[in-house]
């Protein structure tokens, strides 16, 4: 592992992206010592001189070791610095592909070399282009997985919030010391009023940490890489769908707490698209908006040269229909013209597509191209020399209402799949656990004197630190706040009965809304679509009674509060940071203040289900022998380097369709109980006090 002085070396080479690596880095004002081999381009005449100038104020200094092999990128080198670089963009992933190989090369436990070698590409290489690339190679990495990856929002905050944000923010660092600076308030409607409808759902779908997350999650969970050990992890395919079946389920179940019906499915590819989206983002690195979608506009056929982009609605519908046969026959063609049997993993490999899909000539890019036709609908043929929108940004992407239309329909293919005759429904044997009864749940409130069975929910205003993403402006804190939506602290209370012998079992907890948009009862069809997961664990049950008592902050869905809006190298003396830094990988998930949707201030009604599932089923005995539990899991993003730690399909037991049960009452059985539960919003903004300003 890095010791502490790369591992910072490395840190630092996040901070201030745009700005050259002849300036200082950091809080403490570190310098790096340049060689002729780092000077940037534009610096070839006085970069020396500048960072000798720089040296001889610094608290700090940096070596770095002259490279005997200078890194290659014939590709990489051609994405001009203040371009905006997606992953949806073949172009982009094949020089992704050339610059973690570089990095990756590099022999492990030679960190003064890998140092050089990122810090060399720092220099050449697109800013966007690198981070991505950096944290990739830092997590994928075993001599650099000690080293803390800032979050996104931190390094390019234009990603995430309006850009009136930076010209307040930099004349904050120019006009007043530190001490004197205040936050600066993000406005809740600054992209539409109500009189969007879409608009209602802006708290959810513009959270910093939401889209946080799904950066987050294809960062771990790259589609493509020469190395492929980096994609092939385990259950990666399925993972692929059940993240974004969940994300679905969620927007769905918060449409509904907002008196919108649930989302509809983005099929038929030739009509307009009535919702209209502008983001009101500007990048900072590209001195280009994110381009704004009008309300019915089209997809049209993109055929943009300059990004090796040529692609047709016909193409979208010839891989559509090759998808849907291999779904209906059960059987995918290999490149070889042999067949093998579909499953999920495969799957979602093939309608991502990943480099694991069987074929991708067959079967194309059908999920990330849907990304690239909605992100240049404006400008198809790049006659006005436009950038894409943000949908064809991982970190962007989830902000756009569309995003959820389009996967609303990549949802129903794997939807299909399941409901199809190669899935059988689950057995009665696969679904009880013989001897345990789940006599009683109930959740009651840690924070605040809420009823038991009531869960509460408000607006909370909290703080993020942009300094390290301000180039060239002064040092010092500068903090934006936002509005995001939060609950209060609450726990499970579990109570059963055991009637054999001590044992585990895994207890499995979801929610969903009692009633549809209609205020009518579910059929299990469709409110097993609508069931979000809420935790998944490990428990042993001794004989007889027992009771079991789960925090809403043990969460295997979620992440802490800390690791989505705070800077990790910042936390000083805190006792979790060792374990805040190796959420790096298995900590990205889903936000902890975003675990509970909002609720109405009348009290919308929801169902809690809890089963405690046989442990001879989900058993997942690892490598090493010993077993997973999945208290030590993330649902949505595994474990590095081992296997998902559950055996059971993901989404287990609503995965799939029921053929014994109309509605969820019916599908109960003794090691299940379901609980009605009210989620009250109290429709007020509170400050949060971890805020380092009041």
């Amino acid at each position: 592992m890095a010791d502490e002085f790369t591992v910072k070396s490395l840190t630092l080479l996040f901070d201030r992206p745009s700005e050259p690596l002849i300036t200082p880095k950091g809080d403490n004002k570190a310098v790096f010592q340049l060689t002729d081999q780092f000077v940037p381009p534009d610096y070839e005449n006085n970069g020396l001189d500048l960072n000798n100038r720089f040296g001889e104020d610094a608290t700090e200094t940096i070596p770095l070791k002259n490279l005997s092999q200078v890194p290659q990128f014939p590709n990489a080198s051609q994405l001009p610095p203040d371009a905006d670089f997606s992953l949806f963009l073949p172009k982009h992933q094949e020089m992704a592909t050339e610059v973690i190989d570089v990095l990756m090369s590099v022999p492990e436990n030679q960190l003064a070399d890998f140092l050089s070698t990122c810090a060399f590409s720092r220099v050449h290489l697109n800013p966007q282009l690198f981070n991505y690339c950096f944290s990739t190679a830092l997590m994928h990495r075993r001599d650099t997985r000690n080293v803390p990856i800032p979050n996104l929002a931190e390094t390019f905050p234009f990603k995430f919030m309006d850009s009136h944000v930076f010209q307040q923010a930099r004349e904050s660092t120019q006009v007043l010391e530190n001490a004197e600076r205040t936050p600066i308030i993000i406005p809740r409607d600054f992209t539409a009023t109500d009189l969007e409808e879409e608009h209602r759902l802006a708290y959810w779908r513009e959270d910093i940490g939401v889209n946080l997350h799904h950066w987050h999650w294809h960062l771990v969970y790259p589609f493509t890489s020469s190395n492929r050990a980096i994609v092939a992890k385990d259950r990666r395919g399925e993972l692929f769908f059940y993240m974004h079946q969940q994300i679905i389920a969620r927007y769905n179940v918060e449409r509904l707490c907002n008196s919108l019906k649930r989302v509809v499915k983005f099929s038929n590819w030739r009509e307009p698209i009535p919702e209209a989206y502008f983001p009101k983002l500007d990048s900072l690195t590209s001195a280009r908006v994110y381009a704004p979608r009008q309300s019915d506009m089209r997809w049209q056929d993109v055929n943009r040269p300059a990004d090796d982009l040529n692609i047709t609605i016909p193409d979208m519908e010839r891989w559509r229909r090759n998808i849907t046969e291999a779904i209906s026959t059960g059987r995918v063609r290999l490149e070889d013209g042999s067949t093998q049997d579909l499953n999920i993993d495969m799957l979602g490999n093939l309608v991502e597509s990943s480099i694991l899909s069987p074929n991708r000539q067959l079967y194309g890019a059908l999920h990330n191209n849907g990304h690239v036709f909605t992100a240049y609908m404006h400008d198809p043929v790049h006659r006005y020399l436009e950038n894409f929108g943000v949908m064809a940004d991982e970190a962007t992407t989830m902000r756009d209402p569309f995003f959820y239309r389009w996967h609303a329909f990549i949802d129903d293919l794997f939807q299909q799949h399941k409901q199809s005759p190669y899935v059988s429904p689950y057995s009665r044997s696969e679904l009880e656990n013989p001897g345990v009864q789940v006599q009683s749940v109930a959740i009651e409130n840690v924070e605040g004197d809420g009823a038991q069975n009531t869960l509460n929910t408000f607006w909370m205003q909290s703080d993020v630190d942009l300094s390290r993403g301000l180039d060239f402006s002064n040092r010092g804190p500068v903090y934006v706040r936002f509005t995001h939506l939060n609950h209060r602290r609450f726990r499970y209370v579990i109570n059963v009965n055991n009637t054999g012998m001590a044992r585990r079992a895994t207890v499995r907890i979801f929610l969903a809304p009692k009633f549809n948009e209609r205020n009518q009862p579910w059929i299990l069809s469709d409110q097993r679509k609508m069931f979000i997961e809420m935790d998944k664990f490990v428990t042993t049950l001794k004989a007889g009674q027992s009771t079991i008592n789960r925090d809403s902050t043990e969460s295997s869905v979620t992440i802490p509060f800390e690791q989505v809006f705070r800077n990790l190298s910042v936390q000083g003396e805190n006792p979790r940071q060792d374990a805040l830094a190796a959420f790096n990988f298995c900590g990205c998930g889903w936000p902890q203040h975003m675990l509970v949707p909002k609720g109405t201030e009348a009290g919308a009604q929801f169902q809690l289900f809890v089963m405690l599932s046989n442990y001879d089923f989900d058993r997942v005995e690892q490598d090493d022998g010993r077993d997973q539990t999945c208290k030590e899991a993330s649902s949505f993003c595994g474990l590095r380097d081992r296997l998902y730690p559950d055996k059971r399909a993901m989404g287990f037991p609503f995965d799939r369709p029921s053929t014994s049960a109309n509605n969820i009452n019916d599908f109960i059985l003794s090691n299940m109980a379901l609980q009605d539960v009210t989620i009250k919003l109290q429709n007020s903004t509170e400050p949060n006090p971890r805020n380092p300003t009041q």
